[in-house]
């Protein structure tokens, strides 16, 4: 029996960098306590949304330990550990497996080389064969071959969506859950709206979902994550800016984002509260 994910929303988190676009710790620590604070019970890092593929080896085992101290049993903790090459996506793997704190592995689809079915068997299975840790195979489909996957699932097979917009709606299919983006900033009202599921509040979770959805695209209106980080950032985490190739977000885009949040344009250009739900509330 494999062991199963205890955790049903989790943070896809970003990697924060100071002016010198080194990893802050600091940052890391204080944004990660505030989201564990506010409900989170699981995370995502060095995820497409951590930048993974802007930090060295050496930069990812010391994210890794770090994280690990700070989580320090309080949420469930995934590491990025995929890439295209198999034998080294295991060798990390099982380097990442000795480090404290961490429970599972992320190990993509291989990008790039245009691997057809039976090699993404022949990848996931070798990882699956000499890895020494649990792990969970990166690929995001479509929400009609997610309901195949789920209908056709071992049962301690878990599934989770990794699309903000779904959800709600992946929970309602059966998926165990959602690796999110959106719930660095909506923790509040994402924990609210699964709690209504749960509960059977099925028209207020529906309510809540419609309200986020137009806000967690907003979030991928420009390459991720410099929107999420241009909104924490003005909320006072000094997450800073990203790594090349991805820039931060200029004045018209901060304002076009701050527009498509429901916010006044120049909110990310001062200090942003950290409630943003407030219209939620009073709807």
């Amino acid at each position: 029996m494999a062991t199963l994910i205890d955790a049903d929303l989790l943070t896809a988190i970003v990697t924060p960098f100071d002016e010198n676009k080194k990893i802050d710790f600091d940052s890391l620590k204080k944004l990660t306590n505030y989201l564990i604070d506010q409900g989170c019970n699981g995370f995502v890092i060095g995820g497409t949304t951590g930048e993974t593929r802007t930090l060295t080896h050496a930069e990812k085992i010391e994210l890794y330990k770090q994280f690990g101290q700070i989580v320090n049993g309080c949420a469930v903790v995934i590491a990025g550990t995929g890439s295209n090459n198999t034998a080294e996506t295991i060798k990390f793997t099982n380097e990442v497996a000795e480090i404290d704190g961490i429970d599972y592995a992320l190990v993509v689809v291989p990008p790039y080389n245009k691997s057809n079915q039976r090699s993404m068997v022949a990848h996931f299975t070798a990882v699956n064969d000499n890895v020494k840790m649990p792990f969970l195979i990166y690929n995001i489909p479509s929400l009609e071959e997610m309901e195949y996957i789920i209908d056709h699932k071992a049962a301690d097979f878990q599934v989770f969506t990794g699309e903000d917009t779904q959800a709600l709606t992946a929970r309602l299919l059966g998926a165990n859950g959602a690796f999110s983006v959106a719930y660095h900033i909506y923790t509040k009202e994402m924990r609210r709206m699964y709690d209504a599921l749960y509960e059977g509040k099925y028209p207020e979770a529906a309510k809540i979902q419609r309200w986020l959805t137009p806000r967690m695209q907003a979030l991928f209106m420009y390459p991720s994550p410099s929107p999420v980080k241009a909104v924490l950032n003005a909320q006072g985490f000094e997450t800073g800016d990203c790594r090349l190739p991805l820039v931060a977000l200029n004045y018209e885009e901060k304002v076009t984002l701050a527009q498509h949040l429901g916010l006044y344009d120049n909110a990310l250009l001062q200090k942003l509260p950290l409630d943003l739900g407030k219209d939620l509330e009073n709807d």
